[in-house]
């Protein structure tokens, strides 16, 4: 007897090796999969313009990097007694305008250097919907908590969204090795501050969109973590306390079953290794003189130079 209908991703003919750069954007559950990525020591970068949510302004900050532009103080405006840039998360916000610039500039750069490098970027939407900055007549991609009444809020068109997603394609692949797997997925936090019935029609429109582009693209693939939280773990245990975003237990089924599609036996082998040194790494005593502790580190150490041999990134 079956109690669940099980969600599949489907096995990738090119699998990520221990030495593939992992490029990801987009909303919060891209930094989910950048921090398991990060955990098992591959390779990542993750949203070089801190978190952003709608396929336009995933474009935008795609091109951005791709120029290599070098954002100016006229590029920035000055709201809350910070000086903001509409494009960036507010994590680049700071009340001194070359801090601002200096923290875009650097993360432009390694974003542009790190791409170059890239056979695999997971591209994360999570919402259709933009804001417009009226006094500007700029799409936003995040308001800062600028007061709503500068902004006119709206959902994409269906051909922006299009649009959208092959300008980014063609970006990357212009930009990233020749071979470049790019992965698209609508995170499952749903957007309930815009309503339900509205948040399931801005995820509706992001799916078809997606579907509407992708075939005959080559290398691009979507991968079903929408589906796999609303349907496969339809239970609010897999949630956090705010019913809203997918707690621990979730994003490591998700994760789970993205590595056996997507993975090298290689790489499987190496992220478990690299996992179990960190488990030991954050095992506490209350002795750090304690000779079976001192013997305990000398086989982490001992297992880390292993590791490490396999790679010739740093790690840990």
């Amino acid at each position: 007897m079956k109690f669940r209908t099980e969600v599949e991703i489907n096995e990738s003919g090119k699998k990520i090796g221990i030495e593939d750069c992992i490029f990801s954007i987009g909303s919060c559950f891209a930094m989910e999969m950048h921090e398991k990525f990060s955990e098992g020591q591959i390779q990542t970068l993750n949203n070089p313009f801190g978190t952003i949510f709608n396929p336009y302004s995933v474009f935008q900050a795609i091109q951005q990097v791709y120029d290599a532009k070098e954002y100016q103080e006229n590029d920035l405006i000055l709201a809350n007694d910070n000086y903001i840039s509409l494009d960036h998360h507010s994590s680049f916000d700071s009340r001194y305008a070359h801090k601002s610039l200096e923290k875009i500039n650097q993360n432009i750069e390694e974003a542009n250097q790190f791409l170059q490098n890239t056979s695999f970027v997971i591209i994360t939407f999570g919402t259709s919907y933009i804001y417009e900055f009226l006094p500007k007549k700029k799409l936003a991609a995040n308001c800062h908590k600028i007061p709503q009444k500068f902004f006119e809020k709206r959902f994409l068109t269906h051909q922006e969204l299009t649009e959208s997603i092959t300008q980014t394609i063609d970006i990357l692949k212009d930009i990233c090795k020749d071979d470049v797997q790019i992965l698209f997925t609508v995170s499952p936090v749903r957007h309930t501050k815009d309503g339900i019935v509205e948040n399931q029609l801005s995820k509706s429109k992001l799916i078809t969109a997606i579907h509407e582009t992708i075939p005959g693209k080559e290398n691009c693939h979507y991968l079903p973590v929408y589906e796999i939280l609303m349907d496969d773990l339809r239970d609010y245990r897999f949630y956090k306390d705010d019913l809203i975003h997918p707690n621990s237990q979730a994003v490591q089924y998700i994760w789970e079953k993205f590595g056996n599609a997507y993975f090298s036996d290689e790489t499987k082998v190496f992220i478990n290794e690299n996992n179990k040194i960190i488990t030991a790494l954050n095992h506490k005593t209350a002795d750090d003189k304690n000779p079976k502790y001192l013997e305990f580190l000398d086989k982490i150490n001992l297992k880390i130079k292993e590791q490490q041999n396999k790679v010739k990134h740093k790690i840990f």
